[in-house]
């Protein structure tokens, strides 16, 4: 599977995909009776990708500039919830971005375990 960030696809392997479903209130409070009355804006499904090595230096290059372009929002697809096969399509801004050296020799330098996060601009 390829990753596909504002209409570009990446062809760098995806090593692990984790989502998370994060409900959003506008309000949760707790009367002194204890029950709690809580106002809801919506459930965001942000994702968690995990990305391997690739043979191109170039493809990954490209990966981290579009990864780290100063940019509010972009438009992500990743494989659909249902399991099927299909694609989900969200937008969503990047956080958490980090990746490590591996080597660096006089004319290249090569990086592993790129991992980001994309946070979804509105509710799913």
């Amino acid at each position: 599977m390829t990753i596909v960030i504002d209409g570009e696809s990446f062809a760098i392997p995806i090593l692990s995909i984790k989502r998370k479903a994060d409900f959003l209130d506008k309000y949760a409070e707790r009367t002194e009776d204890g029950v709690l009355h809580r106002e809801l804006i919506g459930v965001y499904f942000n994702y968690e990708l995990a990305f391997g090595r690739t043979g191109t230096l170039a493809e990954y290059a490209s990966l981290w500039a579009k990864l780290t372009e100063v940019e509010e929002f972009h438009t992500v697809v990743v494989p659909d919830f249902d399991g099927t096969g299909g694609q989900y399509t969200f937008t969503a801004y990047f956080a958490g971005i980090s990746d490590e050296l591996i080597k660096e020799s006089a004319t290249q330098t090569f990086w592993k375990n790129l991992v980001v996060n994309f946070i979804a601009q509105s509710p799913a």
